[in-house]
């Protein structure tokens, strides 16, 4: 067996953001700082956590070209300040196609250096009673699965909607953490948010990291919150039900080696 490493803490940042990105940059400074002080290494942000505002076109506004632009700027020197790996939820990244852009997952290392991008694949369609969303709008899908090594294993990168699709996971192959950055809906996060990221654990026995936007925005949208860091066992070792805070979880590698060494349902499967 591999040499595993040293238990080390990661961090889920919850936010409620606002049409200002300065000030959602702002809090997001601050909330890393806060994670980085009770130990975290890696630290997620929520999905949009630059942005959320009245209408969806409004992203095209503040769209940035890859490689270029205050967001990614922040991200990167953020990582390098608190010396953290930052897994930057997403941003919009300017595209090809006109009147549409990328919903981008970017990831830094502790140094500020871009290390990954991922493109959401799966962009969601709602319609219940007073609340329409079809991404599909604004948003290019991504057309690429996305993993990427790190000093804290293999992290299989996602983004929201993505988390209903267990196929994307499996496309991974073998997977130590599971990032599921989420701005859901009220209605379909008090159904199915915490179902999902369980069995998004249990089923690849993988940590699941879901930082997440949670509660009334200035726009006048409500988000569901309770981010939350999973065990691959299920368990769901802290959570934060509303408003803007960080969760904390230690991870232990060695915890999931014995479980998948007791349970050895990934060598098992027949299927794909």
């Amino acid at each position: 067996m591999d040499k595993l490493n040293p238990p080390y803490r990661v961090a889920a940042i919850q936010t409620v953001a606002s049409p200002s990105v300065a000030r959602n940059l702002a809090v997001a400074e601050e909330l890393i700082g806060d994670a980085v002080d009770q130990g975290a290494r890696l630290v997620a942000l929520p999905e949009w956590f630059c942005f959320i505002g009245p209408h969806e076109r409004d992203k095209l506004a503040i769209r940035e070209k890859d490689g270029d632009g205050p967001i990614q700027s922040f991200l990167s020197r953020v990582a390098a300040r608190f010396r953290v790996w930052v897994i930057g939820g997403s941003l919009p990244v300017a595209t090809t196609t006109e009147g549409k852009v990328r919903n981008s997952c970017m990831v830094f290392d502790d140094s500020g250096q871009r290390v990954a991008r991922y493109d959401k694949m799966h962009l969601f369609g709602f319609e219940m009673e007073e609340e329409k969303f079809r991404e599909s709008n604004v948003i290019e899908p991504g057309t690429a699965a996305l993993a990427i090594d790190s000093p804290f294993g293999r992290i299989g990168l996602s983004v929201c909607y993505d988390v209903r699709f267990p196929e994307l996971y499996r496309a991974l192959g073998d997977i130590d953490l599971i990032s599921v950055p989420s701005a859901f809906t009220v209605p379909t996060g008090q159904a199915h948010w915490e179902t999902l990221l369980r069995a998004r654990a249990i089923e690849n026995l993988a940590w699941v990291i879901a930082p997440a936007q949670g509660g009334r925005h200035e726009s006048g949208r409500a988000t569901h919150g309770h981010s939350m860091i999973v065990d691959p066992w299920g368990k769901v070792r802290a959570c934060l039900p509303e408003g803007p805070g960080v969760v904390i979880a230690e991870i232990d590698p060695s915890y999931q080696a014995r479980l998948r060494a007791a349970l050895p349902a990934l060598a098992d499967r027949t299927v794909g």
